[in-house]
């Protein structure tokens, strides 16, 4: 009798040669998964450590030496972007102590301080004004305002760029950006899509408006503290720095940073005005654009509730209690009622805390914020601000700011009129390949340590080098706000090289004229550096 064999037994002894070619092919897979850009840009920040740590000879401390290659590091990640941003700005938090540049405690505490604090509520404002589609209705009915009867471009193309650099002044430039393109691109729907007669000027006039709202995003960010994070990352480095002397405060920073803010917006405007709005244009473009459009818009919104109302006044609340806080020597501000305790962060996570606890009166016990819409808050900016502050403290502890200040010790023999250009000038075409906050941490400790050497005030070189790293305006890659407008498929490289070019010329000569007059009346930068040289003693003291 056949019994049947059974399943086991039917396999065969030896494996087949196409399971040997499944394992093999198996293998080939998991080495090509191994072996891909992303991972070998992973090894390229260790990579880069390492042989700075054995090739590298720098005549100071060793931890100089291994603050130069933790910089390495962390700059080869955030350029290449081979681990999330926000991750390889934590990185200082285990590089430091592993390379014996600072206690883990001292890192961390450059993650939380003032200014984190100002961001923190700032951006939970931002939030709660997002929410509720306030920038909407305000954009709209400034829009409506500058429309003109009948339509006039180049006005129009103020009231949109206007209305941008306004929003961009209280909120983050990218978030500025994000908020109002869609609104931008929203009034441009209205325009013929396919070829027509009056096709290139049409074309024209979608680039003027794109380009508007990216460089205006950038521009408003400018003038004030909270505007975009480099002014903060410049204010905490400062206190950081040179505790003893005042802090730049939102109102201190406001004087100076509105008005030339203003001059390079109209330098903007007129650019714009002059390359894509020509003579005619309101009578090809007035056939799809007017008023009526803009006010239906307007009327989807409905009527103003509370719940916009109390946001508008819990924001105007703050933008006085920000300006009043610190005035002048004759009238000292509120501040002076508590010692000098509190500081900006303080009034703006107040204000914040109020939204939590004020009804928005459309739902019984809803408050008009709760934390569930607090989950879009940009940590990886907040994290970054961090970051930078604690490569900030390690470049000066470790000795690693006097070394590389030899590096642009050509900026001592330049005029003193030709310092705010000059150092304007480097920063902004640094800027251009990385991000601007990532050169403004690099480069203001540097000038820090240059402008100690030349006698002169620090802030007259580390202001340049700040504003001169939100001159981003040739790349699209050059800031996330210019990848908003790039995507919008209106604008191309050209477009914004032909724009940037003179936009960035403008904002060197109204930095030029501005920093040694109005900076000279705003943050002192006339002044001896006898009274300096007690901050940096006592900077060295403590670190």
């Amino acid at each position: 009798m056949d019994h049947a064999m059974p399943e086991d037994q039917k396999a065969p002894l030896l494996p087949l040669h196409s399971s040997i070619l499944h394992r093999s092919q198996s293998f080939n897979s998991s080495i090509r998964s191994l072996l891909t850009l992303n991972n070998f840009f992973i090894l390229l920040g260790p990579f880069l450590c390492a042989i700075v740590c054995l090739c590298v000879k720098l005549e100071g401390p060793a931890t100089s030496r291994n603050m130069l290659a933790v910089l390495v590091w962390v700059f080869a990640w955030w350029v290449t972007e081979a681990v999330p941003m926000p991750i390889t700005s934590m990185s200082p938090l285990f590089l430091f102590p592993l390379f014996g540049i600072a206690a883990a405690d001292d890192v961390a505490r450059s993650y939380m301080d003032d200014v984190i604090a100002l961001v923190l509520g700032s951006f939970i404002l931002a939030l709660a004004v997002e929410h509720y589609n306030i920038h909407r209705r305000l954009a709209l009915n400034i829009t409506i305002l500058f429309c003109g009867d009948p339509l006039n471009p180049p006005l129009l193309l103020l009231g949109i760029c206007a209305t941008t650099a306004f929003i961009s002044m209280w909120m983050h430039n990218v978030a500025a950006t994000v908020l109002m393109m869609p609104v931008a691109t929203g009034i441009l729907q209205r325009l013929p899509a396919g070829p027509t007669r009056d096709e290139v000027v049409i074309k024209n006039f979608c680039r003027a408006v794109v380009l508007g709202v990216v460089y205006s995003a950038a521009v408003g960010g400018m003038s004030t503290l909270t505007g975009t994070g480099v002014n903060l990352i410049l204010a905490g480095m400062w206190k950081s720095y040179f505790p003893e002397a005042d802090p730049i405060s939102f109102s201190t920073w406001f004087f100076f940073g509105f008005p030339l803010a203003l001059l390079i917006f109209l330098a903007l405007w007129a650019i714009l005005w002059f390359l894509y709005c020509k003579k005619g244009s309101g009578g090809v473009l007035s056939a799809y654009l007017d008023k009526a459009h803009l006010k239906r818009e307007l009327e989807l919104l409905g009527p103003i509730t509370f719940a916009e109302k109390m946001i508008l006044t819990v924001f105007s609340l703050l933008i006085v209690l920000w300006m009043t806080r610190s005035i002048t020597d004759d009238i000292p501000g509120w501040g002076t009622l508590f010692n000098g305790r509190a500081g900006d962060g303080t009034v703006s996570v107040l204000m914040a805390t109020l939204l939590f606890i004020i009804p928005n009166k459309k739902q019984k016990g809803e408050k008009l914020m709760d934390w569930n819409k607090c989950k879009k808050l940009p940590w990886n900016i907040i994290l970054l601000l961090g970051a930078g502050f604690a490569i900030a403290d390690g470049v000066r502890s470790s000795g690693l700011a006097d070394i590389l200040s030899e590096s642009l010790a050509f900026l001592e023999q330049a005029p003193y009129l030709a310092i705010a250009p000059l150092v304007c000038l480097i920063s902004s075409s640094i800027t251009e390949f990385t991000s601007n906050n990532a050169t403004t941490t690099l480069l203001v400790p540097l000038l820090i340590q240059i402008a100690q050497t030349m006698h002169v005030h620090p802030l007259l070189l580390m202001i340049p080098g700040a504003i001169g790293a939100q001159f981003s305006f040739w790349l699209p890659t050059g800031t996330p706000s210019n990848v908003v407008g790039f995507t919008t498929g209106h604008i191309d490289i050209r477009d914004m090289i032909r724009t940037g070019v003179p936009l960035k010329i403008a904002g060197i000569v109204a930095l030029t004229i501005l920093m040694p007059t109005l900076g000279a009346i705003v943050f002192g930068t006339d002044r001896q550096v006898l009274d300096w040289k007690l901050h940096v003693r006592h900077c060295k003291g403590i670190s």
